[in-house]
């Protein structure tokens, strides 16, 4: 344990969002995502795992993941197939938790589902989580840590 960072972050997961760097992606996904051959195709190369519901996962690390404010697509969900614009209860609660760590309304925008997994194939990590509700899936674009103030 450690103060001050969510014990939800393990190391293997703490190390992996350390070494990202501005403009990479970070994958969320729910239980049913392909993870493990996704995350193989990765930079990081092999899955991370939080096994905890995705909103809760998603505010242990936004707590230390800063969101690329230079983009329009540094939030985003997997689109439900056939109803591209229904926000499933699981999506509203990652969404509250991003404005949450943001301070403000952020937007989020949504993925058709195989153009997600060709994000997430691109993506530095992947972090499964114990997610079971369908479309518990989120891509997030790393930002900036600016200098501390003089």
């Amino acid at each position: 344990m450690l103060k001050g960072i969510n014990p939800l972050l393990n190391a293997d997961v703490l190390q992996a969002l350390r070494a990202m760097g501005h403009g990479d992606d970070l994958i969320v996904a729910d239980t049913n995502f392909p993870s493990d051959s996704v995350a193989k195709q990765t930079v990081h190369g092999k899955l991370l795992r939080i096994d905890a519901p995705a909103a809760e996962v998603v505010k242990a690390v936004l707590s230390l993941y800063p969101l690329d404010s230079f983009v329009n697509d540094a939030a985003a969900r997997m689109e439900i197939v056939g109803k591209p614009n229904e926000i499933p209860p699981v999506q509203k609660e990652v969404q509250k938790e991003i404005d949450a760590a943001e301070g403000k309304a952020w937007p989020m925008i949504s993925i058709e589902r195989y153009a997600f997994y060709e994000r997430a194939k691109k993506a530095y990590c992947v972090i499964q989580t114990g997610e079971r509700r369908f479309y518990g899936c989120f891509a997030f674009r790393k930002g900036v840590v600016p200098p501390d103030a003089e």
